[in-house]
């Protein structure tokens, strides 16, 4: 069930904000009821600020769309549909078209793409950082498929925040310690330049992220 809704922020907390929102010519309390199961109802707010697909969003998904269809074989319009549906049943997004979809809409699914692309070892004819329009979704995805941010090899886990000297690594916790995924080639050019350098260099940065 979707609904358009007005929101507005009430206060900010500590542990959060918290909104005040409004949904017009609506009654939800019995749909509440009938929705929730052993009382509990969960549901999600999604932000969208408006604006339309921009040409720079479409170039970069055609783009890697056209480097998916190459490496699979299938023809880059059926592909297209496919992709759609595979970001749709991953996301819970709503269909959508490249002529007015969301500059939400559309960044979250050049992130889906390229995620696909890292998850199946797809050659891309550009690098991720230069394909992708939310470069935290793309160290996300770089760290989790275990493939350098930079170059998109097989990569390992280097830490943007040092460790330390003496410490266990098999037994720190390591939680509160921003990673970045780097190729051998990357990590030790991060660790001969240093990260501030590296970070220009680049345009990258650590993240928190946890398997």
């Amino acid at each position: 069930m979707h609904r358009e809704i007005a929101a507005k922020v009430d206060r900010e907390a500590p542990e959060g904000t918290y909104l005040k929102v409004l949904i017009p010519r609506e009654s939800l309390t019995d749909t509440f009821k009938k929705l929730s199961i052993n009382g509990n109802l969960k549901g999600e707010i999604r932000i969208d600020d408006g604006r339309c697909i921009t040409a720079e969003q479409r170039k970069k998904s055609f783009a890697t769309l056209a480097d998916i269809a190459a490496h699979t074989g299938y023809m880059p319009e059926p592909l297209k549909d496919i992709m759609k549906y595979h970001f749709m049943g991953a996301t819970g997004e709503d269909f959508f078209s490249f002529s007015d979809c969301s500059v939400t809409t559309a960044r979250r699914f050049i992130s889906h793409l390229l995620d696909f692309a890292l998850e199946w070892d797809i050659p891309l004819m550009d690098t991720m950082l230069n394909r992708t329009d939310d470069i935290n979704a793309a160290i996300y995805s770089s760290l989790k498929r275990k493939k350098c941010i930079i170059c998109g090899i097989k990569g390992e886990v280097h830490h943007w925040d040092v460790i330390g000297m003496g410490r266990n690594r098999e037994t720190y916790d390591d939680s509160d310690h921003r990673k970045i995924c780097l190729c051998r080639i990357h990590h030790d050019e991060a660790h001969q330049i240093g990260r501030d350098t590296f970070s220009k260099k680049h345009h990258v940065y650590g993240i928190i992220f946890n398997e």
